[in-house]
């Protein structure tokens, strides 16, 4: 069978009874890439939380105070996502031709560096330099999540790939909690807002650092790893050919209504999940009239219940397709419209909370983001239900179309939102978010597949058939 990056993985049959025991080098990957994602959205997210102190002319004079629009944050707040959407559909195949490792040593190495300078930059130049230097940073992250695939399918062994998988990315959730949590106690302790930028930038540094002696490109590579474990792997994944070179059904791929129904989904969750990430400090704090530590802890909780419910929900899922409750398609189904339509029921009840009524409000956005956390399990697995071949290419598609939506996302809001202290006005911005998510599922539960797609399979030429041929038939292959 062909891997989402255009390989071709001939998996061999697995005996688990010569599966290294204990804590080896794939799990010291693992772990590093887990603390990569961590520390990545660290730094994606200091800002929602740093900007409300920035913008606190009540707060302690010691540190700059800048007088921005909520126009003006709300461009802030998106301009990450300008550059983050450029590097989307080619960071892949870089990532293939340079090396992962070095790729991810240079986009969190250079995003850090940029952290650490952020306090710098506003000082000088104000919003303009800001706006500037979180382009630059989002263009060097568009490179984290496909380095991050790249030595998945290199370091995790079929049998172990959804459990590895699954530890890999909870850093990116729980980077979000560590940041919104610790932000507040920065932002209010001697070191100001600026140590927001400085411990976040200053923990991706040392990242780099710890990620360039003990990281690999994969597990032939590596200097340290046992003859043992770097042979279970191989075995797993069996004979990798690069020979055959896959060209990608462009034409079929944008004109498919699954792929579309794919695209729209992910683009009504970016909308939303953005939209409250971004936003939900200022709502706490001009709404709810919560200081800023108590805005950054409950900031962070909702995204706490989101990790925990992803580790809790996703052998949920494989339990119902494995026993045959559910098929593919409608597990697919369920798990989506539980992972929008509950989040939207849940903005549509903050709409109407009486201001004052803090405890029901963050209990309802806790449901709004950590219920979201079921689409992992609907649209987010659904491009490699579509075409393995070209899952590579369609997550690249679906995520620069939904991180377009990042962008306007913050912007809407802004031209919405005149007044941070109205309530009404906050209703306008949790009517839209919720309209997207109802729209975006409706979508995908009508014209949504999970078969393979018949532009999955590449056209076969005498350089496969040769290839074919030249496999020992005393070796069992499996797709």
């Amino acid at each position: 069978m062909f891997n989402c990056c255009g390989r071709r993985y001939d998996y061999r049959p697995i005996d688990l009874a010569f599966q290294p025991s204990g804590f080896g080098i794939r799990h010291v990957q693992t772990l590093l890439l887990f603390f990569g994602l961590t520390v990545a959205y660290a730094l994606r997210v200091n800002l929602s939380v740093a900007i409300v102190a920035m913008v606190d002319k009540n707060s302690s004079s010691t540190f700059d105070h800048f007088d921005w629009s909520e126009q003006t944050k709300s461009v802030i707040l998106s301009s990450f996502f300008w550059g983050y959407v450029v590097t989307q559909i080619p960071a892949g195949q870089l990532a293939q031709r340079v090396g992962a490792k070095v790729l991810l040593l240079f986009s969190l190495g250079i995003c850090s560096t940029l952290a650490v300078l952020t306090p710098l930059f506003a000082h000088i130049g104000g919003d303009k330099l800001v706006i500037t230097l979180r382009i630059v940073q989002g263009l060097s992250q568009g490179f984290i999540f496909p380095s991050t695939h790249t030595l998945l399918s290199k370091w995790a062994p079929v049998s172990e790939r959804g459990r590895l998988g699954t530890y890999c990315y909870a850093g990116a959730q729980f980077g979000t909690v560590v940041m919104l949590a610790s932000s507040g106690f920065l932002a209010s302790s001697s070191v100001g807002w600026p140590g927001i930028f400085y411990v976040s930038g200053a923990a991706g540094i040392v990242w780099t650092v710890v990620w360039f002696f003990f990281g690999g490109n994969s597990p032939v590579e590596h200097r340290t790893i046992s003859s043992e474990e770097r042979d279970f792997i191989e075995s797993s994944l069996g004979n990798q050919d690069h020979s055959k070179k896959i060209v990608t059904p462009w034409a079929a791929i944008l004109t498919s209504a699954p792929m579309i129904a794919l695209t729209v989904a992910h683009c009504s969750h970016n909308w939303g999940f953005w939209t409250l990430l971004t936003e939900m400090p200022t709502f706490m704090k001009n709404v709810l009239d919560l200081d800023i530590k108590s805005n950054a802890l409950l900031s962070s909780l909702p995204y706490l219940v989101m990790w925990i419910l992803s580790m809790i929900l996703s052998p949920i899922s494989d339990f119902l397709i494995n026993r045959q409750y559910l098929s593919r398609v409608t597990s697919r189904k369920v798990f989506n419209t539980i992972g929008l339509w509950i989040p939207m029921a849940a903005l549509l009840g903050l709409a109407f909370v009486p201001k004052g009524e803090i405890d029901l409000a963050v209990a309802l956005l806790t449901m709004a983001v950590g219920i979201n956390s079921a689409t992992y399990l609907g649209f987010q697995v659904n491009h490699i239900d579509l075409a393995p071949n070209h899952a590579g290419t369609m997550m690249g598609i679906t995520n620069c179309a939904a991180n377009i939506m990042s962008i306007i996302a913050p912007l809407i809001v802004g031209l919405v939102l005149h007044d941070a202290a109205d309530p009404v006005q906050w209703r306008t911005v949790f009517y839209i978010a919720a309209a997207v998510y109802f729209f975006g599922n409706l979508v995908f539960i009508t014209l949504g597949k999970a078969d393979i797609q018949p532009w999955n399979e590449p056209r076969p030429d005498k350089k496969d058939d040769d290839t074919e041929s030249a496999v020992p038939n005393n070796r069992n292959t499996t797709d």
